[in-house]
């Protein structure tokens, strides 16, 4: 979930990771999957443990790790057979600068275009990728519609040292929601194409200001008023108790919307969100597709624990029984917004523009 901080890597640096990694075999392999299989633990537990491994170095913006986790991305999505939907392949570019705030602390801001980026100083340009993929829809007419299913990879990178350790893995902030956008991807393609067509996006950017969604939103692949829904997935990696423990997820802003009774008429275990003092809606990538007029919500099960966004938040205290079971729960929620009623906005329910 998004907070503001600071580290970058150099443009050449990004642009050679993004080339080699994603040469290499980054993909699991593909296994044909029953459509109503469930969700198989161990490709949750091998995408996982590689997004907040070591090696990727936190996973910050424009940073080598982040580089590589979005060729580790990629190469899922190719191995699924998603359809590129980048401006080079799977990778969309985004545009980031490095500048100063008035005291003094460096950021990363999103620029105008590729051409202002060129104005600042070598050293401060640098370069994010979204990651983008889709399964086609099947329907004459409803193909033309689209459902956008996604999830921030970013997380803080290197930092202050806690205990040892410095590098924040973001196991929870949001390798588990990434995790989630594959295996659902996985599972779908896997089975009959959805009557809508499908858009799997992995973003950058969400920890320091929602940089590559808002870049989608101004470069987006396909026209945005096709798109009908928007699921974000962040934050699954742990049981709610005041979502009913293991297995079960809530939805931000549940009553904003017709999605949370969907999803609920069809018994899945996904109810509303129990914090709103906490205001998650409007606290990650949703929010800015929920004040363009679509009705977009995140699926989380955070539990308010004390790992968030510290470098605890580590692979090992991932409930993967409970993860795999979420995310089975959101192949069951993509395939209702991709095949039955478009969700529309309660009265009062859909935010204003800020």
């Amino acid at each position: 979930m998004n907070r503001m901080i600071k580290r970058s890597l150099g443009m050449t640096g990004v642009m050679a990771i993004l080339g080699a990694v994603a040469c290499a075999s980054a993909g699991l392999p593909r296994r044909p999957v029953a459509v109503d299989s469930p969700v198989a633990e161990s490709h949750v537990r091998a995408v996982m443990s590689a997004l907040a491994d070591d090696s990727m170095e936190g996973r910050m913006t424009a940073s080598r790790g982040s580089a590589k986790a979005a060729a580790f991305i990629a190469g899922q999505m190719r191995s699924i057979g998603l359809v590129p939907q980048g401006d080079s392949g799977y990778f969309q570019r985004v545009p980031i600068a490095v500048t100063r705030r008035a005291n003094g602390q460096q950021r990363l801001t999103l620029a105008a275009s590729f051409a202002a980026l060129d104005t600042f100083p070598a050293d401060h340009r640098k370069l994010g990728v979204n990651v983008v993929g889709m399964i086609r829809g099947s329907d004459p007419a409803l193909s033309q519609e689209v459902v956008l299913v996604d999830a921030h990879y970013d997380h803080l990178g290197i930092g202050k040292a806690v205990d040892g350790d410095s590098i924040y893995n973001g196991a929870d902030d949001d390798a588990s929601g990434t995790t989630a956008v594959v295996e659902i991807a996985r599972s779908i393609a896997a089975g009959p194409a959805p009557r809508r067509t499908i858009l799997f996006v992995a973003t950058t950017g969400e920890e320091v200001g929602l940089l590559g969604t808002r870049w989608f939103i101004q470069h987006p692949p396909v026209a945005l008023k096709a798109v009908v829904s928007n699921l974000e997935i962040e934050m699954i990696g742990r049981p709610d108790s005041l979502s009913g423990g293991v297995g079960r997820a809530w939805l931000t802003g549940y009553d904003r919307s017709t999605m949370g009774p969907m999803f609920a008429a069809a018994g899945l275990p996904i109810g509303p969100d129990k914090r709103p003092d906490q205001h998650f809606f409007e606290r990650s990538d949703n929010i800015a597709y929920a004040e363009m007029g679509i009705p977009a919500h995140t699926m989380s099960s955070y539990n308010m624990h004390t790992d968030y966004h510290k470098p605890s938040d580590e692979l090992s205290r991932v409930d993967f029984h409970h993860m795999t079971r979420v995310i089975q729960a959101g192949v069951k929620a993509v395939r209702i917004l991709a095949d039955g009623p478009v969700p529309h906005w309660n009265p009062g329910g859909q935010p204003a523009p800020r």
